[in-house]
């Protein structure tokens, strides 16, 4: 994980939002619309229990900053954020959006045993699209919130590439 780098995509989703300590990436995989996993871009830790106190704040911000997107983006009735690591012991974070119809929404989400087909390209680079966009503009909404004393103002986020710009979704 931590020699991967910081890509805007992967086998296993498409980034939708680079904060300065973290990544979101929307999952490709047709498991659950909007699926999407936050990984930690800091130094090497395995527990949110390994984080500084400057780095935690940093990170649990952007994390939440990701959600947000989500929600704005699926509406869903219920996020669920799951931090497992382990299969890849890396500080990573699994955003569940949960739906009225989904398997079993009173639950732990349902992950199957064998995964299913992934969404069509196109959907999944336009929800990507459309996340950035309102990721972006959450973040700039951040920047002009007043500062809890002592936590340093992070610097501006980065995003993919868009390709239309006039398309953009309001928040």
């Amino acid at each position: 994980m931590c020699e991967q780098g910081r890509p805007g995509e992967t086998p296993y989703g498409i980034r939708f939002f680079a904060g300065a300590v973290t990544d979101a990436y929307l999952h490709r995989g047709g498991l659950q619309r909007g699926l999407s996993h936050v990984y930690w871009r800091g130094r090497h830790v395995v527990e949110p229990t390994e984080l500084e106190p400057e780095e935690s704040t940093r990170f649990w911000r952007e994390l939440l900053l990701a959600g947000r997107a989500i929600e704005r983006v699926f509406a869903p009735v219920k996020m669920n954020y799951n931090i497992l690591g382990n299969s890849v012991p890396h500080l990573h974070v699994h955003l569940i959006p949960r739906y009225a119809d989904d398997p079993r929404p009173k639950w732990p989400f349902p992950f199957p045993d064998d995964d299913p087909e992934p969404f069509p390209e196109a959907e999944l680079r336009a929800d990507a699209a459309r996340l950035s966009d309102v990721a972006r503009a959450l973040a700039a909404l951040n920047d002009r919130q007043p500062r809890v004393r002592g936590v340093p103002r992070p610097p501006p986020a980065e995003g993919p590439e868009q390709a239309d710009p006039s398309a953009r979704t309001r928040v």
